[in-house]
Order: structure tokens, then C-alpha cells, then sequence
């Protein structure tokens, strides 16, 4: 398995007297100078997906030219607003390999649910066209794997992965902030998501698919269930067919960050408690609680994430802690700020700060990472350059596997360990067999 980043986004920091530079050709807003009209397709039009098209024709001389869902009443909702704003007709798909057999389209977005992604990403890769792909890329472990072979093959294709918190200049600083060592020895990382606004989920009776819904391609490889509007559209997210719960939900967007800050790759060993403890009569399978412990080489990291509280740590509701011997950095979607230890000459009484302190960072509220995201995916496709992507294919494997060794280790209840020799469990039958899965309704796994 491939678990090592391809390059370093930032470069060229110091820290001066205290204060953080930041050099301008990271800061400065890219400005696209090629005139070559950039088509886009969408596959999955109902969440992230429709964000990513909107966020992609806001660079200039990108066009959505298609969308593709199983959905007709999300085919038709989206094809009016889009020409209602941009006054331009979208070609339609129900089938995502009519997309991806369309001449026209240079690039194409994968936002359907994460059971869906590996198969479609390595047929988009097939068939030459570059690709964003949402997080988590993949499944399972052995997905990932899948697709980064796949990627491999076709290197003058650009991928970016939708992890955007790396093209946030302020988790950028933070992340310059933790390498400069300013901190000190760093022992521990937590990484958090409190959702407060996640309510138990309703139980509904299996019924008749919706009018113009091709539930047997929604399912696509997945294992044959009845139709449920639980398991459609986003609450699929919290049901083990389609995907891994917050933990990998959430988990990739702030273990992302964590490793990268860290130098990190695989851990040594995982350890996973929780359940369904807030609402345990409702009708997801994936736990509304849970803590994993990671153990690498010098740190151990911390996920922990709740449904309906948002007290989080640090009065955050999702976050990254970096906890030093100097001081703790904490960052989220709304900033940095950094808490500076002291020294103790008694038990009562504090004495010197361990470092100098660093002002706090709050996030500008008009300044789209999202957005920026976006940019930075299209300055790479007009430089043929992968080594500028902030979220390339590996780096989004790396989170996602990590993500997905702590479900691996709910799963089992009991501490698992990573042979990063073997890129397995080494003879943990049991953890071995979760890092895989099966195709079904005809469907065939990718052969790469």
C-alpha cells in the first residue's frame, strides 16, 4: 500500500520573533491565464457533488457541461437552477458510463456515495479525463489501494481529492506553526467531531423506490437491499454498505491535517470503544460515539466523535489538538489559536512561559477554501504539474485508510496491529478480512 506523501505544499516559512511569514506566492489568489474552455461532468448532483460544480465554474473558463445522477428529480432540480443562473442547458445522464464516453468533457466529479467511488474513479482514469473525486475516496483499504494503481498508470491525469481544509491558508500556518517545533516534543494529537445537530435517525418502512430513482444502479456494487429512504441520499453515509459513519465521514477531513502536520503515515497499532450510545433505537448502524487510539512512532493521535453534543474539546465541535511540551495548537474551520505552558516553581504557582506566545488566527468569513480548492485543482491540469495538487490521490488514501483502520478496530473490539511490511494486519484474520469487500448485482472489482 502506498502510505507516503508525494510532496510538501508548504515551503519557505519562518518564524520571526514569535510571529509566523507566511511567503506571498501561497497566500496570493491564482489567477488562471489559459484561455483552453475546461469541461466538466458531474456524477451525483444532490450534495457535495452540486457544491463542487458550483465552486468549479467560478474559475474561469471551466464549464459544467453535464450531470449525471440516478435520480431524475435530482437531474431536473439541478438543470433548472444551473440555466436559471448561468442561462446554459446541461447535457443529462442516468448511467455513469455515458459520461465518461462523452467526448466533450475534460474533467469529472465523483460525488456519489463512497461504495460507488473506486469502481467509477478507475473508469474515469480509463478513460482519460482528469478527476475530483469526494472524500473518503474509497471503501475500504483495499479500494484505495485499487486506485492508487490505477492513478499510477496515468500520470498525466490530475486528481485532486475533496479533503479542501489543505487549501486553507490558515490550517496552512498552523501546520508551519507545528513543523517549526515551537511547540515542543508533540505526544499527542486529538482529532474531534461533536455534531450537535445530528438527531437520532427515524425508522421507515422498506418500500417502492421513488418515481424516477434507478434504485438497482444506485446500489451498483453494493449488497441488495430493499429500497429505504434512510439509506438514500445523505443519511446513507451512517450504513456500512455505502460507507463508514463519521469516522470516516468527518474522521479524513481532520486526520488529513493531523498526519500531515506530523510527518505520519501508517500507525503501529489501532484501538477503537464506542457504540450507538446517544440513540441506540434508531435506525444507522454506524456508532454516534466512539474513541480510536492510533499509536505511531513518537505520538499516539486521538479520534473521538459524538452525535447531538457540541461541546467538543477546547469548546470546538471538530478540530486538531497538537499537544507539546511547550505549548497546544488547536485549529478548526474557524482558526488557530495556540496555548502556551509555563513552568511550575511549586505546585500553586506558575512561572515563566515555555515558549513565545503566537496571536490567534480567526478565518476570514468571505474566503471560500472550497473555492480555492478548486483553483488550485485547475492550475494544475493547465500546468501538467501533479506536485502542486494540495490534496493529491495519496494523500486522500492516507486518510482514508487511517480513518478506516479505526473502524476496522470497532469492528473487532480489541487492539489491532498494522504490518507495514506486509501493508496488512499481519496474521489478524479477522482485521485482514474488513480491509476488503465484495462486489455484487454483476459488478466487477477494478482490475489494475
Amino acid at each position: 500500500m502506498v502510505l507516503n506523501e508525494r510532496r510538501e505544499f508548504v515551503k519557505n516559512t519562518a518564524l520571526l520573533g514569535g510571529g509566523l511569514f507566511i511567503p506571498s506566492a501561497i497566500t496570493k489568489p491564482f489567477i488562471r491565464v489559459n484561455d483552453r474552455i475546461l469541461r466538466v461532468g458531474l456524477i451525483g448532483a444532490k450534495g457535495m457533488g452540486w457544491g463542487n460544480a458550483k465552486n468549479a465554474i467560478k474559475v474561469k473558463n471551466v464549464e459544467l457541461v453535464a450531470i449525471c445522477d440516478v435520480d431524475q428529480n435530482v437531474i431536473n432540480e439541478r438543470s433548472a437552477e444551473h440555466y436559471k443562473d448561468n442561462f446554459k442547458k446541461l447535457k443529462t445522464y442516468s448511467d455513469y458510463r455515458d459520461i465518461l464516453s462523452d467526448n466533450e468533457i475534460d474533467i469529472v466529479i465523483i460525488g456519489t456515495p463512497d461504495h460507488w467511488h473506486c469502481k467509477m474513479f478507475c473508469d474515469t482514469i480509463d478513460a482519460g479525463k482528469h478527476v475530483y473525486v469526494e472524500k473518503p475516496i474509497a471503501l475500504t483499504i483495499e479500494e484505495c489501494n485499487l486506485m492508487i494503481k490505477a492513478a499510477s498508470k496515468r500520470p498525466d491525469l490530475m486528481v485532486q481529492v475533496g479533503q479542501w481544509q489543505r487549501s486553507g491558508p490558515h490550517y496552512r500556518k498552523a501546520i508551519d506553526i507545528v513543523q517549526s517545533e515551537v511547540l515542543g516534543q508533540i505526544r499527542l494529537v486529538k482529532t474531534w467531531a461533536y455534531q450537535g445537530w445530528m438527531e437520532p435517525v427515524d425508522s421507515y418502512p422498506d418500500e417502492k423506490a421513488p418515481e424516477g430513482v434507478d434504485y438497482k444502479m444506485w446500489l451498483g456494487p453494493a449488497p441488495d437491499r430493499p429500497f429505504n429512504k434512510n439509506r438514500f441520499h445523505f443519511n446513507f453515509r451512517w450504513f456500512w454498505d455505502y460507507a463508514g459513519g463519521l469516522m470516516t465521514d468527518w474522521g479524513v477531513h481532520e486526520i488529513d491535517i493531523a498526519l500531515y502536520a506530523m510527518k505520519a503515515n501508517a500507525p503501529k497499532s489501532v484501538m477503537a470503544s464506542g457504540g450507538k450510545l446517544a440513540y441506540p433505537d434508531d435506525a444507522s448502524e454506524t456508532p454516534d460515539t466512539l474513541q480510536a487510539i492510533f499509536e505511531y512512532d513518537n505520538f499516539n493521535m486521538l479520534w473521538e466523535h459524538a452525535t447531538g453534543i457540541d461541546g467538543g474539546p477546547y469548546g470546538r465541535t471538530e478540530g486538531i489538538a497538537f499537544i507539546g511540551n511547550n505549548g497546544t495548537l488547536v485549529v478548526n474551520r474557524g482558526g488557530y489559536e495556540v496555548y502556551v505552558e509555563s513552568t511550575h516553581k511549586s505546585y500553586s504557582d506558575l512561572g515563566q512561559p515555555k515558549m513565545e506566545s503566537i496571536a490567534k488566527f480567526d478565518k476570514p468569513q468571505d474566503l471560500n477554501y472550497l473555492a480555492l480548492h478548486w483553483e488550485n485543482f485547475i492550475e494544475a491540469i493547465d500546468k501538467k504539474d501533479p506536485s502542486i495538487l494540495n490534496t493529491p490521490l495519496v494523500s486522500g488514501s492516507v486518510a482514508a485508510v487511517n480513518a478506516m483502520m479505526g473502524n476496522i478496530a470497532y469492528h473487532t473490539r480489541r487492539k489491532i496491529y498494522w504490518n507495514s511490511d506486509t501493508s496488512n494486519f499481519g496474521d489478524d484474520k479477522e482485521a485482514n478480512a474488513l480491509m476488503t469487500n465484495d462486489y455484487h448485482h454483476g459488478w466487477q472489482k477494478p482490475k489494475v
